[in-house]
């Protein structure tokens, strides 16, 4: 079974920095991509960036040039290294893989608070 497990989330002043990490475990294969989406309350959950096992990203527009994603090449995790946070980026983050033959998987959440 797959489990993926977030870490690194808490609470940061305006312009901080966090760096999240997703440990998987689990899966026999390894994983078409990996990615963090989040959810702020009354908001829809999105996609905040995303990386291929051929090291292709993704990122939202508002994240872009703040925020890293990486994987590892195992394929076992994936990370998250946000800068210069805002507290607009307050949310529970999730993490999220998918299979290659489409399947997805999400962790429990960890949430991140940018408050002065």
């Amino acid at each position: 079974q797959v489990r993926l497990v977030e870490s690194g989330g808490g609470l940061v002043q305006p312009g901080g920095s966090l760096r999240l990490t997703c440990a998987a475990s689990g899966s026999r294969f390894s994983f078409a991509a990996m990615g963090w989406y989040r959810q702020a309350p009354g908001k829809e959950r999105e996609l905040v960036a995303r990386i291929s096992s051929s090291d292709n990203t993704d990122y939202a527009e508002s994240v872009k040039g703040r925020f890293t994603v990486s994987g590892d090449n195992a394929n076992k995790g994936v990370y998250l290294q946000m800068n210069s946070l805002k507290p607009e980026d307050t949310a529970t983050y999730y993490c999220q893989a998918e299979s290659k033959v489409g399947t997805e998987y999400w962790g429990r959440g960890t949430q991140v608070t940018v408050s002065s």
